[in-house]
């Protein structure tokens, strides 16, 4: 008795068939593997790009901060300052805010926060509530006057000062420089164009503690943002 003839068989797929089937399952894990690739690709661009921008911060930081691990040029300074400068080596290091440069006259420090007693032997400083380094204002900047700002004695009009941070590169020209007594803090002044004011103390070879205070004052010419 054969039962099964009162059954359909099943149908059987023609060649055609099976083979467009084929092709269809082939071009779906193409696809789902090509959108895998670029996700990945996508993830390690950007993870790239991460690193690469850090890369850039570094490379700023370090170069920014050059000037804390090379000697400065002490020619003119006093032995007491030198040995001063010396002992800040030991210990630890500060990341400074920008490099001070008045190329005519030698001048290359870090700028460093404050001005406490290491500040000053290690570089010049940001006097503070005056405008930040980079920033619009009046950016005012302590040194030694026998040390990183011996070399303002010879400071003229016209002078050019650059000031690099980070984020920013401003070139400035002295405009003016005067005498003032300790107490006058107007030179400190908010200005209504971007400026720097570098104060040291006056006369730059008196014994013992100065009376005054020699300040140099610059308007910026030019700035330009770092990438």
């Amino acid at each position: 008795m054969q039962v099964w003839r009162d059954h359909p068989r099943p149908a059987r797929r023609s060649p055609r068939t099976q083979s467009a089937l084929t092709h269809w399952l082939e071009g779906l894990s193409w696809t789902a593997g090509a959108i895998c690739l670029a996700i990945w690709a996508g993830a390690t661009a950007l993870g790239s790009f991460s690193a690469r921008q850090e890369i850039r911060n570094f490379e700023d930081l370090q170069a920014a901060s050059k000037t804390t691990s090379d000697e400065p040029d002490t020619s003119l300074w006093s032995e007491k300052r030198v040995l001063a400068w010396r002992a800040t080596l030991t210990g630890p290091q500060r990341a400074p805010l920008g490099v001070l440069r008045v190329m005519r006259l030698r001048i290359e420090a870090p700028v460093l926060e404050g001005t406490d007693d290491w500040t000053l032997d290690r570089g010049v400083g940001h006097i503070e509530d005056t405008a930040a380094p980079g920033a619009i204002g009046n950016i005012g900047i302590a040194g030694h006057r026998d040390g990183f700002f011996r070399a303002l004695k010879d400071a003229t009009v016209g002078d050019v000062i650059r000031l690099d941070t980070l984020h920013d590169t401003s070139s400035y020209r002295v405009e003016r420089i005067w005498i003032v007594n300790p107490d006058d803090v107007s030179v400190l002044d908010p200005t209504t164009t971007p400026a720097i004011t570098l104060v040291t103390c006056y006369p730059f070879y008196f014994i013992g503690s100065a009376p005054q205070r020699y300040i140099v004052r610059a308007v910026r010419i030019s700035s330009a943002g770092h990438p």
